[in-house]
């Protein structure tokens, strides 16, 4: 997941200037002069525009890097990688200046290595440590005792120096078949997200309690058993990315070879690929769970790893992002993907009337309409007749809970960050983007788009400070530095790029391609999506179609399943629904030890 942000510092480019001349030469002498005078100023020109591209910097290498991570960046930011405006394909995300090659970033460099090292000043490189502690769970009826290690793996460039340090979080149940019982590999998204939701809200074995979907308090905060924790299926390995929670760039990395597709999956592979002989666990069925972004993560890890000889037994998709592009204007695929999502929310807060008394019913009858009548009145565009435009913005009103004029005024294509806005105006109320069950307070009720996101605000710092409670008093691993729940510089910065498993490289991946290629090549990887109803981040009708689309053979088909749950982005934030996810991945495991 991933939270909107505030606008960052004023761009340096606006301390510089090219001064215009509007002079009209006729003699060669002046010509000259001319050539002359505007030479000095294109070359004043560019070292402004250079400082511009590298704040922070003061070191020619270092300069170069910087400006390196600017140009890699790709003109359209994924839907899913900010915050409300990220949904808007028309809109600039006030603190997304990752495409900006003049904008500064903000004053927050804790993670940024332009701003702690120069190219003659090595980050200091910590050593590797874990803390291992011993503890016992009931899950199921039965008594399960396992080891927690918390701690961090060096990663390391070609010539064996330090470049990364990750920390991790592992859980490895206390039987005599270590060597070959499942591990399962954990992380979120973002990207610039820490995986502390995952941690401390899922299938660990220890869980923090809120108040979901009703907005939760402030501390104390329960931490407590989970007795719907996935350990008596699977071992565990919590990770967070580069650059979020504990982990860091160290040594002479830079945020250049990190903080990009590409160089994110390297990073991954080369954790993995360390954990599997530090702890002798080649030989064990090996899964991914990935959340939000982390599922285009696990996808493209999935064929990369298999590329390295390292076969997967499962992945598990969590809230998808499986096709980043898409999302430009004039392009309306998007907005038949969004509608379902729009009735299911428009059905919980009771704002369509009469109320169908089966969600999923209700939304088989969407599906229909959003790739039928509705896909074809986009389609029209401007030459849709004015008689089926009312019709069709009679429905989707009716679908969406939206008056029939503000459809119209919509011109059919309703932004996710306006119907969060719009869904509960006469309420003075708006609804959460990564659960829509949520609801929040703005301050103006007649603006466009909400202040914040309340399905984020109000669990962040609950599983924040459980888990630096948890790590202290039960894991007994202490650091003075800060963890990361978020790190926009990493995503300001990323580089979009991929190159797909055929060998293109596109502006933006497309995870789902390279999925589809890994289960080709191991024709016994299974694949798990799970979806939440009310997620306006990460549509379940738009995973459907990505997964439906990836060209399967029809003897891989059965491997991929779906399962759907009344709830958001976060599935696992009720009480209810984590024992219905948990049983549905416990029958996935059971499946695969056949």
């Amino acid at each position: 997941m991933k939270r909107h942000t505030s606008e960052g510092p004023r761009n340096n480019m606006q301390r510089c200037f090219y001064p215009r001349f509007y002079l009209h030469f006729n003699l060669p002498a002046h010509r000259l002069m001319m050539a002359a005078l505007l030479g000095v100023l294109f070359a004043a020109g560019a070292q402004c525009a250079a400082m511009a591209q590298t704040p922070g910097t003061h070191d020619a290498a270092e300069a170069r890097d910087a400006i390196g991570d600017a140009a890699a960046s790709t003109p359209v930011v994924p839907r899913r990688a900010r915050g409300d405006t990220a949904n808007n394909p028309h809109a600039v995300a006030p603190a997304d200046t990752a495409n900006n090659p003049h904008a500064a970033p903000t004053a927050d460099t804790s993670n940024n290595p332009h701003a702690e090292a120069t190219a003659d000043t090595a980050i200091p490189v910590p050593p590797e440590t874990t803390s291992v502690t011993r503890h016992a769970i009931h899950v199921g009826g039965h008594k399960i005792d396992y080891t927690a290690t918390a701690g961090n793996l060096l990663l390391r460039n070609t010539v064996g120096q330090p470049e990364a340090s990750v920390f991790y979080v592992a859980y490895t149940a206390d039987t005599k078949s270590t060597a070959t019982r499942p591990v399962t590999f954990l992380f979120n998204g973002g990207p610039g997200a820490g995986t502390v939701f995952l941690m401390m809200g899922s299938i660990g074995p220890k869980r923090a309690l809120t108040s979901s979907p009703a907005i939760t308090g402030p501390a104390p905060y329960v931490v407590t058993d989970n007795p719907e924790s996935l350990i008596d299926k699977t071992d565990l390995v919590f990770i967070d990315a580069v650059g979020t929670g504990y982990s860091k760039i160290v040594g002479h990395g830079t945020a250049k070879r990190f903080w990009g597709v590409d160089e994110d999956l390297n990073a991954f592979e080369r954790f993995i690929e360390r954990y599997l002989t530090d702890n002798q666990r080649w030989n064990s069925p090996k899964y991914l769970l990935g959340e939000s972004y982390g599922t285009a993560r696990a996808a493209m890890l999935a064929y990369r790893l298999s590329e390295d000889n390292i076969a997967l037994n499962g992945v598990i998709l969590l809230s998808s992002v499986l096709n980043s592009a898409g999302q430009a204007p004039g392009y309306d695929l998007q907005y038949e993907h969004y509608l379902p999502t729009y009735a299911a929310i428009a059905w919980y807060h009771d704002k369509i009337v009469p109320k169908p008394p089966s969600l999923p019913a209700l939304l088989d009858e969407v599906r229909a309409y959003a790739t039928g009548p509705y896909a074809h009145a986009l389609a029209a565009g401007d030459a849709l007749p004015d008689a089926e435009r009312d019709a069709v913005a009679a429905r989707v009103a009716h679908y969406t809970g939206l008056d029939e004029s503000y459809v119209k005024q919509s011109r059919l294509r309703i932004w996710p960050s306006r119907f969060r806005k719009q869904l509960l105006r006469d309420e003075s109320r708006n609804v959460g983007r990564y659960d829509a069950r949520f609801e929040g307070i703005d301050y103006d009720d007649i603006a466009d788009h909400t202040d914040y996101d309340p399905s984020v605000t109000s669990v962040a710092s609950t599983f924040d400070a459980a888990l630096h409670q948890y790590l202290a008093q039960d894991l007994h691993f202490t650091t003075p530095e800060r963890y990361r729940v978020f790190n926009d510089e990493a995503l300001r910065q990323w580089n979009w790029k991929h190159r797909e498993w055929w060998g293109e490289e596109l502006a933006e991946p497309y995870a789902g391609g390279d999925l589809a290629e890994a289960m080709r090549q191991n024709p016994q990887l299974r694949v798990l999506s799970l979806n939440g109803y009310f997620d306006l981040a990460t549509p379940f009708f738009s995973t459907e179609y990505d997964l439906s689309h990836m060209g399967l053979d029809p003897s891989l088909r059965a491997n991929v399943q779906l399962k759907y749950y009344q709830t958001g982005h976060m599935v696992y934030l009720d009480d209810g629904a984590l024992g219905v996810l948990k049983a549905d991945l416990a029958r996935f495991f059971d499946t695969g030890a056949h």
